[in-house]
């Protein structure tokens, strides 16, 4: 175990001794292969951030000081102007590369369509002019609320053409939801469409919209795509047909100059119990950063790479790494709309092998389940194209990464795992492939730029074991607070360690240095005076062979403070039975010690996840409590809820 028993704010247990050095082949063409980005920000963090800024962006006007700090309020590259829309369009097209594809789209139901940079610039231009007819001025709010189609990177590049900041709302978000992002930001236009495709059904955002729409006053135009040719209601002066206000837009909206520091977009995070929080980012500073990662973390071979971010743009990962990152780096992207099993379990190796993916960057979660599918899925295809694999959202578990890189990685593909946050605009903590030597499950070390650390309790540095995951010093993709309630935000991030962020993650160090996440600090359990990261007992129960995806909680338990309940769902052969939760039971005690053997498993078929993939501890807390659930409209399949509820009731404990 890491660190002095008694001092350690997370007892560590996981000992990881692989390591994987980047293949020479990699290395050989890589953007990375030494230490002088690294040399270069420790000898001067504000130069080098300036440096990227210049190099990787285009300013209308350069600025004059790098950076404001005023704890816990920053201000990045003042005096600079420059338009996001352009850096991501209007300069590839001017440089001559306006026929290279900017997305590859695939809809779940087979259609395609392919995008150059000239093309979507066309289409964001008279977007740009559309929302401007519409009464949109700068600094105006627009919501969007809409599947994963070309339109919506336009939407978004539209508005930071004009410099009206747009809030996008996920499409799996409720009505309510909406309807409370779109009053908090006072929005004057809302972009949606009919409905999108889910696991090939059609289904409806306008009916939502039109709910949440009964209650949101600021709202004076909405525009409509037409996706799946569904009957919807349209309100005769309020709602307008996307293609018809495109057809008699201007072609040509120069790009509004923007401060570095105007507004860019709103993004809310759920709180479990209060108000979502709108994060805001801003212009300059948070491009500048968003295009430093893609480039360096992906090492991005901008004319020959082909890249897919998995994720749905209406997280922050599709904000930085689908739309914003990729386009300013002049990246051709793969976008598709639906789900990985739909028609068949195949369908994202299909995509794969067809369009010639080399960088694919992916949940954790999805990683497990393609496991649980088992590995003839992608054996059915070629891809051998795929040269890097990352890894984003809840710590990914050391064989779920063996199982990334052997299975879909062909045992050569380094793997990037990253750390990052909704709030921190971009990657924060990753390996750099071509000169990082890798081990499963670690995020490595802080970027170049980055200041991270770990600190106990009392916020002294912890050299080696657990503790809380800090960051030191501003960054240029920092969020610049929560919409209209600055203290809420100093409250939330700045206030439980002097003069450091802290958004609620446990980390630990090994003997190396590496850094390895623990999960949320919510989810650290205390067992009998130890407190145990649900993340190391879940990678324990993923090392099992038997098992594909694991939840771990802790429930109130009179004897030792908190009990430990894993909820398990194993791989597609395997018959889980009362002796198999004993081996799993014994497994975990064997692989990190008796503290941490679960006294209860619990064999599921499916884990509660919202739509992005991440698993609801919280309601398996519940679960295993005997609570009422609550509200489970933003889980991907509810009745996974009461299934695994009806198998608590049985399942066998520890005496």
């Amino acid at each position: 175990m890491g660190g002095d028993d008694k001092q350690a704010a997370i007892d560590t247990y996981g000992l990881e001794e692989r390591t994987f050095p980047p293949p020479l082949e990699f290395v050989a063409n890589a953007l990375v292969t030494d230490r002088s980005l690294q040399e270069h920000a420790d000898a001067d963090h504000e130069d080098f951030w300036a440096t990227q800024a210049r190099e990787l962006l285009t300013w209308q006007r350069d600025f004059d000081t790098v950076l404001e700090w005023d704890l816990p309020f920053a201000k990045w590259f003042i005096g600079g102007q420059l338009n996001v829309s352009e850096n991501c369009l209007d300069r590839h097209v001017a440089a001559g590369r306006g026929d290279k594809v900017a997305y590859h789209w695939e809809g779940e139901p087979g259609d395609t369509r392919t995008i150059t940079y000239a093309e979507l610039l066309d289409e964001v231009q008279r977007f740009a002019n559309v929302l401007k007819s519409l009464g949109v001025r700068k600094g105006d709010r627009v919501n969007i609320y809409m599947p994963m189609i070309p339109e919506l990177p336009v939407a978004m590049l539209a508005c930071a053409r004009i410099g009206a900041p747009h809030s996008i709302v996920f499409g799996g978000f409720s009505s309510d939801s909406l309807a409370d992002r779109i009053n908090d930001a006072e929005a004057k236009v809302l972009v949606t469409a009919d409905g999108g495709y889910r696991r090939g059904a059609a289904a409806g955002l306008k009916p939502h919209a039109d709910v949440a729409l009964t209650n949101t006053p600021s709202i004076e135009h909405v525009v409509v795509v037409r996706r799946t040719g569904q009957d919807v209601d349209m309100t005769e002066g309020r709602d307008h047909w996307y293609h018809e206000l495109l057809a008699d837009a201007d072609p040509v909206c120069p790009p509004e100059p923007m401060e570095s520091e105007d507004l860019l977009y709103l993004l809310y995070t759920s709180g479990t119990t209060a108000k979502p929080k709108g994060i805001m980012h801003t212009t300059g500073g948070y491009l500048t950063q968003v295009a430093f990662t893609h480039k360096y973390v992906f090492d991005l071979q901008a004319d020959t790479d082909v890249y897919w971010c998995a994720a749905d743009i209406g997280w922050v990962t599709g904000h930085s790494y689908i739309v914003y990152g990729p386009l300013a780096n002049g990246a051709t992207s793969v976008m598709y709309e639906g789900t990985p099993d739909t028609p068949g379990r195949d369908r994202w190796w299909d995509i794969i092998e067809r369009y010639g993916v080399t960088i694919l960057y992916c949940a954790p979660t999805a990683i497990r389940t393609f496991m649980k599918w088992g590995t003839a899925e992608p054996a059915k295809h070629d891809l051998g194209s795929l040269r890097l694999l990352g890894s984003v959202g809840e710590p990914i578990n050391p064989e779920a990464w063996m199982w990334y890189r052997e299975h879909i990685g062909g045992g050569q593909a380094p793997i990037v795992d990253t750390w990052w946050q909704t709030e921190t605009g971009a990657i924060m903590i990753s390996p750099l492939p071509g000169l990082t030597v890798t081990k499963p499950g670690s995020a490595t070390f802080p970027l170049p730029g980055v200041g991270a650390e770990v600190v106990d309790d009392a916020g002294h540095k912890v050299e080696l074991g657990g503790g809380y995951l800090t960051l030191t010093k501003p960054w240029p993709s920092m969020l610049r607070g929560i919409y209209g309630d600055p203290e809420r935000y100093r409250d939330t991030y700045w206030s439980r360690f002097e003069g450091r962020y802290f958004a609620g993650d446990g980390a630990k160090l090994d003997d190396d240095g590496y850094l390895w996440l623990l999960g949320r600090v919510d989810d650290v359990m205390n067992v009998s005076g130890h407190r145990i990261s649900t993340t190391e007992v879940e990678s324990a129960l993923v090392d099992h062979p038997k098992v594909a995806e694991s939840a771990v909680v802790g429930a109130k338990d009179d004897t030792t403070g908190q009990a430990i309940v894993a909820f398990v769902t194993v791989k597609g052969d395997v018959t889980h039975s009362v002796e198999l939760g004993e081996e799993l039971r014994k497994h975990v005690a064997t692989k990190i010690g008796p503290t941490a053997r679960p006294k209860t498993v619990i064999f599921t078929d499916d884990l509660p996840k919202t739509r992005s993939g991440k698993i609801m501890r919280r309601l398996l807390r519940d679960v295993a409590e005997g609570r009422d659930l609550g509200d489970t409209t933003t889980l991907a399949d509810p009745a996974v809820v009461e299934e695994i509820r009806r198998r608590a009731t049985t399942a066998p404990q520890e005496e």
